[in-house]
């Protein structure tokens, strides 16, 4: 019933052929479809994503959900005058089959079966602010050769349909920020505006140092900056700056390092006037850049571009107050994590815990510890068959009971004043199988491998890449998620800097690893750390997160014995560095628990005669070393 049918003003009167979650989209096609014919166009197109390109959005930003009932975080939707189609990923086709109506098809295909179902010569609308240089780049390639064409049409008209949209939250502050990086804004502009030979470019808000709560986990406010050498120009809603920060940002003055504040809504306008003006060059990150933006630019010679901003890469480079800073936070966020497991530990085999609870369970316990702001993203939370898929989180329909015999895999962070946290554990509380536990063996090897290697600065990130799942392919297994990401610093627990990209992160960047193995309806691994990078011509890193993985699951006869000598001294870093903060929070049981766990393994056999190049890396690893905590 739900693919058979196409006319919208009928669909509900088959309402019982539908889920009971579907929601009626039939007026606000009918709204949309209205909108859409006096500007000539045959299709729209509707993103899941916000004019910033955030991983997460707002509600008010949540366009898709709007229209088509689909609350998954990933989907593109496409409405022409007969027609509704949604496309997402496998991971939500179950979850769009419930909450969709019989006015749109659930598409598994390419979008560009929809499109060229346009009428040659046809135009087919799209939001500019939505769209990245990539994803309008990806749309031309499909529509060069048909005779079809993109429109940008600035003025979004789900939001012309949308009566009752949330409005924007007015939470802006720079206090507390300052005072654990110790950064205010002019720093971040000085040190861009006399070490960067360029007129003007696009950065995001955080060249501030300043946060809100408009989007979800992230500590970020709408905001466009427009940086050229003699004016800084912050692009935000009004009404949410109170005259402190207006003092803080140097907003009544006119020198090189004062903001001047201008309507969010006029970034158009006045980026416009800006790019007429001649002998003006534009240097942008296409990586971030929305497409309403990059289309001012003209004529090309105008253009400089980069994958990143020269922001982002800035901000990915953690200074010494920032890297001391956020280890103490991944301090308190063990705490955190350790309280979980060992909850888990000895509830699990009562049978009254599921996935929500341990999710809810871990959430409440961060919010307990110092400058908690909340969770860096929605926690994975996920046992048996649901921990195969890699980005699962449970809901109401999906959670499932958690027993001592299946694998858990918990994936969850937290967002303090002095950092932001992303860590991974599976632990099994029963008996594992031999298959569960060489797995995990292999993956815990390709996370030390990684940790433990030292590279020449500049290396491209396939090398770090093949660290992570080599012995994994020497078993014929692999996983299908990239192996890491940058890390913010009370920013994105997704940052744009990483070893694993095109361009190696440097020396200061905070990033994870988290390589993993998922056996389809069966279990799943992962295990995931973050690290920051530091050395000079030569780089390694040092591993800021302190839980300890799971014995039970641990084959030591697998591991070499450099892999167990690396792992026996993260364990005496973890209670080195553990042991004082769980006294200080009087954890005792948690401090008897993280030593049980911390238990140094013996070496092998062949570990007493080390080779010379062993020895080599290990006098390279001490010497990289002795200045990191």
């Amino acid at each position: 019933a739900q693919v058979g049918l196409q006319v919208s003003c009928v669909c509900f009167s088959v309402s019982q052929y539908l889920p009971s979650t579907a929601v009626n989209t039939t007026l606000q096609l009918k709204e949309l479809r209205e909108r859409m014919r006096p500007l000539n166009i045959s299709a729209y197109i509707i993103p899941g994503t916000d004019a910033h390109l955030s991983e997460y959005i707002a509600p008010r930003d949540a366009r898709l959900a709007f229209m088509t009932g689909f609350t998954g975080s990933s989907g593109t939707a496409v409405v022409t005058q007969t027609k509704a189609a949604l496309w997402t990923d496998s991971r939500y086709w179950v979850q769009a089959e419930r909450q969709m109506d019989c006015n749109w098809e659930l598409q598994t295909d390419s979008k560009a079966d929809r499109l060229l179902e346009v009428p040659p010569g046809g135009q087919i609308g799209f939001d500019p602010f939505l769209f990245s240089l990539e994803t309008h780049g990806d749309y031309s390639l499909i529509l060069e050769s048909s005779n079809r064409t993109l429109r940008s049409i600035p003025v979004n008209l789900v939001d012309q349909v949308w009566k009752d949209r949330p409005s924007i939250a007015l939470v802006l502050d720079d206090g507390d920020t300052e005072k654990v990086t110790g950064r205010h804004s002019q720093l971040v502009c000085e040190s861009l505006l006399t070490d960067r030979p360029v007129r003007f470019c696009f950065p995001p808000s955080g060249l501030f140092n300043l946060r809100g709560n408009d989007i979800p986990y992230n500590p970020f406010f709408y905001s466009y900056t427009l940086l050229t050498l003699d004016e800084i120009w912050l692009f935000v809603h009004m009404d949410r700056l109170t005259e402190e920060l207006k003092v803080y940002l140097n907003a009544s003055c006119t020198g090189p390092l004062c903001v001047r504040l201008r309507g969010y809504d006029s970034v158009l306008e006045h980026v416009k006037q800006y790019v007429s003006r001649p002998g003006v060059k534009v240097w942008i990150g296409t990586e971030y850049t929305n497409y309403a933006l990059y289309e001012l630019i003209t004529p090309q010679d105008k253009l400089m571009t980069s994958t990143y901003s020269p922001v982002l890469t800035t901000k990915a480079v953690k200074d010494e107050t920032e890297q001391r800073i956020l280890r103490d936070a991944h301090v308190r966020d063990a705490v955190a994590v350790i309280q979980l497991l060992m909850w888990l530990e000895k509830s699990v085999p009562s049978g009254a815990e599921t996935e929500l609870s341990a999710a809810d369970y871990v959430n409440k316990r961060r919010s307990e510890q110092k400058d908690s702001r909340g969770p860096s993203f929605e926690t994975i939370s996920a046992s048996g068959p649901n921990a195969a898929l890699a980005h699962y989180s449970p809901t109401n329909e999906t959670n499932r009971r958690l027993t001592v015999d299946e694998m858990y895999l918990v994936d969850s962070g937290g967002q303090y004043l002095d950092g932001t946290t992303d860590i991974t554990r599976t632990v099994h509380w029963g008996k594992p199988t031999a298959m569960q536990k060489e797995a995990y063996t292999r993956v815990l090897m390709g996370n030390i491998e990684i940790s433990r290697t030292i590279f020449p600065s500049g290396k491209r990130g396939v090398n770090m890449e093949m660290l992570g799942r080599r012995a994994l392919w020497e078993v014929g297994l692999d996983y299908g998620h990239g192996t890491g990401h940058g890390v913010g610093n009370y920013f994105g627990v997704h940052e744009c800097m990483s070893c694993f990209s095109s361009r190696r992160g440097p020396e200061g960047a905070a990033q994870c690893f988290k390589p993993g193995y998922y056996k389809e309806n069966d279990f799943g691994i992962r295990i995931e750390d973050v690290v920051v990078t530091y050395g000079n011509n030569y780089l390694t890193f040092d591993t800021v997160s302190l839980v300890p993985y799971d014995r039970k699951l641990i084959d030591t006869s697998l591991l070499s014995s450099e892999q167990i000598q690396w792992l026996n001294q993260y364990y005496g870093k973890i209670r080195r560095l553990l042991g004082p903060e769980l006294d200080s929070q009087g954890l005792r049981e948690e401090r008897e628990w993280m030593l049980k766990h911390t238990e140094p393994f013996a070496q092998s056999g062949s570990s007493a005669a080390a080779s010379s190049s062993s020895l080599t890396f290990l006098l390279l690893i001490l010497s990289l070393f002795h200045n990191v905590v």
